[in-house]
C-alpha cells in the first residue's frame, strides 16, 4: 500500500464514474470512490431484487477501471453470458459480488475482498451496505418509483428521495471528511449523483470537511432528468437536496462537438448543457473550462479521462 500526500473521494456512478478514475489512478493521488447503490435496472437490479444485496454494476465498473489486474481478469470481469438459463444478461463480475457478499455477509466486505483480487489502486465503497429503493418527486406532484423508471416519465423533477432511508457507510463519510479535493464525477444527476448526497450522515461530511467541492458537469444533457438543463441549474438541484451551498468549481467541457453528433442527440431530446456565466458567477462558483470531449465507440459524448485527471490533480496541487 503506498502513502500519497493528497487524499481525494470521487462521488458518483455509471459510466462518469469509472472514466475519471482510469485517469486518476495513473497520479500519485490516495483515491477513494464513492458509487451509489440506487441502481434497479437489468442484472444489477435482478441481483437486487432475487438476493436482498445492493446492486453490483456500478461497483463492478468502478473496480475494472481501478484494477491494475492483467487484462484478460479484467475482461473476465466485465464478460456478459449472452445465453443460458438465468445465466443470459448476467456479468461475470455481478455474479461474483454476489457470491462474496453471501459469503462474508456484508456487501462493502465483499467488494474490498474483490478489490484485492483485482489489485485495485485506491479503495472502493458503496455509499450504502444495503439496497434502497430510489424515488422521484415531480413538479406536478406525481412520484415514481425505483432509478430506472424515473427518466421514464420526461417530467421536471422536482426532487428524488429513498422509501426507506438508512445510514450512509461510516467509511464513506469518513472519506469525505477527510479528503484534500471532493469530486462529484459526471453522470446521471437524478440517478447517479444526488442519490450518493441524501444520507444525513453525508451531508453533515460535506459540512464538515475542509476539502473543496468541485462537480465535474456533464457535456450533454440526459432526457428524462437534465432535458433544458444549464450548468447552473445542475448546480442548484445538488445544493438544494443538500440544503446548503457547497459546490466551490465546476468543470465543464468547452471543446466542440462533432456537428454529426449534435444531431443524433437532438434526435433523441438532448443537446449541449449550457455554460452560464453570469448566473454561476453569481452564485460564486469558480468556473474551470477545458476541452475535455471524447467519444466512445458508440459516437457517445464521453469524457477524456486524461484530460479531467489532468485538471483536478492540478486543483489537488493548489490545495
Amino acid at each position: 500500500m503506498y502513502e500519497y500526500d493528497y487524499k481525494i473521494a470521487v462521488i458518483g456512478g455509471g459510466t462518469g464514474l469509472s472514466s475519471i478514475l482510469r485517469g486518476l489512478k495513473k497520479y500519485p493521488i490516495d483515491i477513494t470512490a464513492i458509487v451509489t447503490v440506487a441502481d434497479d435496472g437489468g442484472s444489477s437490479g435482478s441481483l437486487r431484487d432475487e438476493l436482498d444485496i445492493p446492486p453490483p454494476g456500478d461497483i463492478r465498473n468502478v473496480l475494472v477501471a481501478l484494477s491494475e489486474a492483467e487484462p484478460l481478469v479484467q475482461e473476465l470481469f466485465q464478460y456478459r453470458f449472452k445465453e443460458g438459463n438465468g445465466l443470459a444478461g448476467h456479468p461475470t463480475g455481478n455474479l461474483l459480488l454476489a457470491a462474496m457478499t453471501n459469503i462474508t455477509g456484508d456487501f462493502a466486505t465483499a467488494v474490498r475482498n474483490l478489490s484485492q483480487v483485482l489489485n485495485v489502486r485506491g479503495k472502493i465503497l458503496p455509499v450504502c451496505n444495503q439496497a434502497l429503493r430510489l424515488c422521484a418527486e415531480y413538479e406536478d406532484g406525481c412520484v415514481a418509483m425505483g432509478e430506472s423508471n424515473i427518466p421514464n416519465c420526461h417530467k421536471k423533477i422536482k426532487r428524488v428521495y429513498y422509501q426507506e432511508p438508512c445510514p450512509a457507510l461510516e467509511e464513506a463519510v469518513k472519506a469525505v471528511k477527510e479528503a484534500d479535493l471532493v469530486i462529484l464525477a459526471p453522470g446521471s444527476l437524478y440517478t447517479s449523483i444526488i442519490p450518493n448526497l441524501l444520507f444525513q450522515e453525508m451531508k453533515i461530511a460535506l459540512q464538515e470537511t475542509k476539502a473543496h467541492l468541485v462537480y465535474c458537469c456533464n457535456i450533454m444533457s440526459q432526457p428524462g432528468e437534465t432535458t433544458k438543463f444549464t450548468v447552473s441549474e445542475h448546480v442548484k438541484s445538488i445544493e438544494d437536496h443538500l440544503g446548503f451551498k457547497c459546490i466551490d468549481k465546476v468543470l465543464v467541457n468547452d471543446g466542440a462537438v462533432k456537428e454529426e453528433i449534435i444531431k443524433k442527440y437532438a434526435a433523441e431530446n438532448a443537446a449541449i448543457i449550457e455554460i452560464d456565466d453570469e448566473q454561476l458567477e453569481q452564485m460564486n462558483i469558480c468556473v474551470i473550462k477545458s476541452r475535455m470531449v471524447d467519444y466512445n465507440k458508440d459516437n457517445e459524448v464521453r469524457h477524456n479521462p486524461k484530460k479531467v485527471a489532468a485538471m483536478i490533480f492540478s486543483l489537488l496541487l493548489d490545495v
